[in-house]
């Protein structure tokens, strides 16, 4: 492809947004070229790529959490950008129809927003902002009039649950008061992510627009909870570097120009995340989405298994450490080879090259330096009962020849009988619950952005004033953007994993106070 000729306004517009016109251009590149699909291998599976830990192995780990963990600088980090939009799409569906006259699109969504509502979190927000009208909720639902339950729940005049973040967003109820997803991840943090000082450290990637709204909600309940809790918190947010975002085309897969002919730009993704993980400081990160999390009522199990993962984690960086460490001041011998050679196999689940025996000492050393030395992730696995999105594959690697990976459905060819029946087998589910080492044996930071597969794109198509164009996400944050990682995969109960993709979700036991049906 010949380079696009862009203007001088063109280029002073891609300066600003802190980009180059030779990233630019490859990112056109790719529109022409399409994005490369993963050629998977084979489900992960128990014993072949998931870990199923024995329970000397979990008592093992919590142990080494206990002991080791608390001296270290952690960190929880939060993606949750995410706006609430999808989860209330249906009910957006029946408000604006209704609101127009027409026949409801989604009457199962309304009428169980209508029969469950005293069971909603928000169910006090809502009533309150009814009652400002004035109106009385519990007269329309029995009265079955959704239309203003719809507006005050939904619209910016009012609570605007259509347009706020996950993270604002009210989810489980306790006596005399509620908790939005942010506040439930302040108290499910402070069993697994404090250190031996009560320190707690939190991480959010937020809108932009709704940061400083992120911030007063935080200030105005610290005392609160650390009181409650014991612990002092550091809460931190960033949002999403313009620096990441990525250049739209149009469906010739020429650049794409707004009515005033500058370039659209896009958010890149979560994928773009990792540049914002890279600035966090501290020895392990914990990773988990904005919407998943549980009753507080369930958080002793799901400590448990984030002290089981960072327990693992830490031990398997102590032999990696120690490793490292004789490669860099010992003689090769061929025992410790054989040492690094087992650890890699059992543990790690890497395979060498296949020049690896032939080579000499000094690059069979480089080499095992090389596999060693990278982040290390920890990754929970939960058994996949339907839900969307990635999970657990061997896929075929350049580089190593197979390997474990997290793998989105968008990265397959599902065209490709082959792949869909390898597809089809999954039998377990990615639900972004990953404990991360980002420093080396010496204690420095890994440059993070140095690990990405910047092939490991995706192009959806969307739409912007009517008009079809293409958009260019970046490897994402798991899968693509850490796809040079060591990784390992072990599986975690169901009870860790309790997203909130839809309102009703809410509904669910998990979500719900114990006394509250199913």
């Amino acid at each position: 492809m010949t380079p696009y000729a862009f203007s001088e306004k063109d280029i002073q517009q891609i300066t600003d947004l802190g980009q180059t016109v030779e990233k630019v251009h490859a990112q056109l590149v790719l529109f022409h070229q399409g994005t490369p699909f993963v050629k998977l291998d084979r489900p992960c599976t128990p014993g072949d790529g998931i870990i199923r830990l024995s329970d000397h192995q979990m008592e093992e780990a919590a142990e080494f959490f206990e002991t080791e963990a608390r001296s270290k600088e952690l960190i929880k980090f939060v993606p949750a950008s995410g706006a609430a939009t999808r989860m209330f799409k249906k009910l957006i569906q029946a408000y604006e129809a209704l609101a127009a006259g027409k026949k409801n699109p989604a009457p199962e969504a309304l009428s169980t927003l209508m029969e469950n509502c005293r069971r909603f979190a928000f169910y006090e927000d809502l009533k309150n902002s009814l009652t400002e009208g004035p109106m009385d909720l519990d007269t329309l639902i029995a009265e079955k009039k959704p239309l203003p339950v719809l507006q005050h729940l939904l619209t910016e005049s009012y609570l605007n649950y259509a347009a706020l973040p996950k993270g604002l967003i009210k989810f489980h109820s306790y006596p005399g008061h509620s908790r939005t997803a942010f506040e439930e991840h302040l108290v499910e943090a402070a069993g697994h992510a404090r250190d031996h000082s009560g320190a707690c450290a939190l991480h959010f990637t937020v809108p932009p627009q709704f940061k400083e709204q992120f911030t007063a909600l935080y200030e105005s309940l610290r005392r609160k909870y650390e009181e409650a809790l014991e612990t002092r918190f550091q809460v931190s947010f960033s949002t999403q570097h313009i620096s990441t975002n990525t250049i739209a085309a149009d469906m010739e897969n020429k650049p794409f120009r707004r009515p005033d002919g500058r370039l659209l730009f896009r958010p890149g993704g979560h994928g773009a995340l990792i540049h914002n993980l890279n600035e966090v400081g501290a020895d392990i990160i914990f990773i988990k989405n904005i919407d998943n999390v549980a009753h507080a009522r369930f958080n002793p199990e799901i400590t448990r298994w984030k002290k089981i993962l960072c327990g693992h984690l830490i031990r398997l960086q102590r032999w990696i450490f120690d490793f490292l460490r004789r490669l860099y001041h010992e003689p090769l011998e061929e025992k410790l080879i054989e040492s690094i050679l087992d650890f890699l196999a059992k543990d790690l689940l890497i395979r060498l090259p296949k020049d690896f025996a032939s080579a000499s000492d000094a690059d069979k050393k480089k080499t095992l330096m090389n596999l060693l030395d990278r982040p290390l992730r920890v990754c929970g696995m939960v058994e996949n009962t339907g839900d969307p999105g990635g999970g657990p594959f061997w896929i075929k690697d350049s580089r190593s020849g197979k390997a474990p990976q997290i793998v989105e459905t968008a990265q397959i060819d599902l065209n490709n009988p082959a792949q869909q029946s390898i597809f089809n087998r999954l039998g377990h589910f990615n639900p972004v619950d990953l404990v991360c080492g980002v420093r080396n044996w010496r204690g420095e930071k890994f440059n993070l952005t140095d690990y990405v597969d910047d092939q490991a794109v995706f192009i959806a198509t969307k739409s912007e004033n009517g008009r079809d164009l293409k958009a260019l996400e970046l490897p994402g944050l798991w899968n693509g953007a850490m796809a040079f990682w060591n990784t390992v995969f072990v599986e975690v109960p169901k009870v860790t994993f309790n997203p909130v993709k839809e309102v009703t979700d809410l509904l669910n036991s998990h979500h719900q106070p114990e006394s509250s049906p199913d």
